[in-house]
């Protein structure tokens, strides 16, 4: 059975674990956490949402780019 527990700004769900790291309301953004063992201690990836839908993927090392579609 895969371990499932929720915490007190996310949850965790096998190896990961995903978690609110900050937000506004008012604006209408949230920025969430995604840690596992080989992303953590300052490697955890973060994924920005606007309140438009739009998603920003970032981790230590920079923003994440998607692919040209052709």
């Amino acid at each position: 059975m895969t371990h499932y527990a929720e915490t007190q700004f996310g949850f965790e769900f096998g190896s990961a674990k995903v978690q609110r790291q900050v937000s506004d309301t008012k604006k209408g953004w949230i920025v969430l956490g995604l840690e596992t063992p080989k992303h953590s201690d300052g490697k955890a990836i973060q994924v920005y949402v606007t309140k438009t839908g739009k998603v920003r993927i970032s981790d230590h090392r920079g923003e994440w780019i998607a692919p040209q579609e052709s």
